[in-house]
């Protein structure tokens, strides 16, 4: 998994400029803390790189920090650990400085799923955790714009319309779609911080879902990420996906 925060990160007065305390290591700290490293029996990923600054960064947006991790098998009802990665990265930038999120991008990777391993029970195992915003204030619903890019492959132009579909039918209100539209061409699309080769590039099939969100946090995002590929696997998506989400 990759996650792009973008927007402005202004650095707490007290940080030494030359502290060797950089994204990577608060990053792998958190992770560590909170058993989320492969380190620690049961961990969810292994720490591989984050930054700051990137050479393939987007020069339209700023980018604040990045954080890249090698994912661990999703097995049972575990829900793809998007919410706790997301979260992770909004804890290490806290301690850089305050970040203003302007948006946020983030490649799944669907094809680590294995669908049908999941029990009968828990079929999108995002919707256990959904009641989790309901105590959200709800002055905090932000309008958003979620798009989804499969790249090279064309199985998210089939599958974007039962996403829909299913996001309306489904118990949760942490996000709720008002409308989609394909997005093959996209004026307000951010350009990845990576090689197409990293993912399945370069950006050829989009779809755009416009609606609203519980509140505009990571932690809301990073579960938007995960109950997404759920559904992208279910419906026959089987390579990344690349989700950039910003307020509307």
């Amino acid at each position: 998994m990759f996650a792009a925060l973008y927007g402005e990160l202004e650095s707490h007065p007290w940080r030494d400029p030359n502290s060797d305390r950089d994204p990577y290591v608060v990053f792998h700290d958190r992770s560590v803390a909170m058993g989320w490293i492969d380190e620690a029996a049961g961990g969810l990923w292994g720490m591989n790189d984050a930054g700051c600054d990137h050479p393939l960064a987007a020069p339209e947006i700023p980018l604040a920090a990045w954080f890249q991790v090698e994912m661990e098998p999703v097995v049972g009802e575990r829900p793809m650990p998007v919410q706790p990665f997301l979260r992770c990265a909004g804890d290490a930038a806290a301690r850089l400085g305050v970040l203003s999120l302007q948006a946020v991008q983030i490649l799944l990777p669907v094809h680590g799923l294995d669908v049908s391993s999941r029990p009968a029970y828990a079929p999108i195992p995002s919707l256990l955790t959904a009641e989790w915003f309901g105590d959200s204030d709800p002055q905090s619903r932000t309008p958003v714009r979620v798009t989804l890019d499969s790249g090279q492959a064309s199985s998210l132009s089939s599958a974007a319309p039962h996403l829909q579909e299913q996001i309306d039918r489904l118990d949760q209100d942490v996000f709720v779609c008002e409308s989609l539209s394909p997005a093959e061409h996209d004026p307000l699309a951010i350009q990845p911080p990576f090689e197409d080769s990293f993912w399945n590039g370069p950006s050829l099939h989009r779809a755009t879902f416009h609606g609203t969100l519980a509140e505009w946090s990571l932690d809301a995002l990073g579960w938007l990420g995960g109950f997404l590929t759920e559904l992208s696997a279910q419906h026959g998506v089987t390579t990344p996906l690349l989700l950039t989400a910003s307020r509307s």
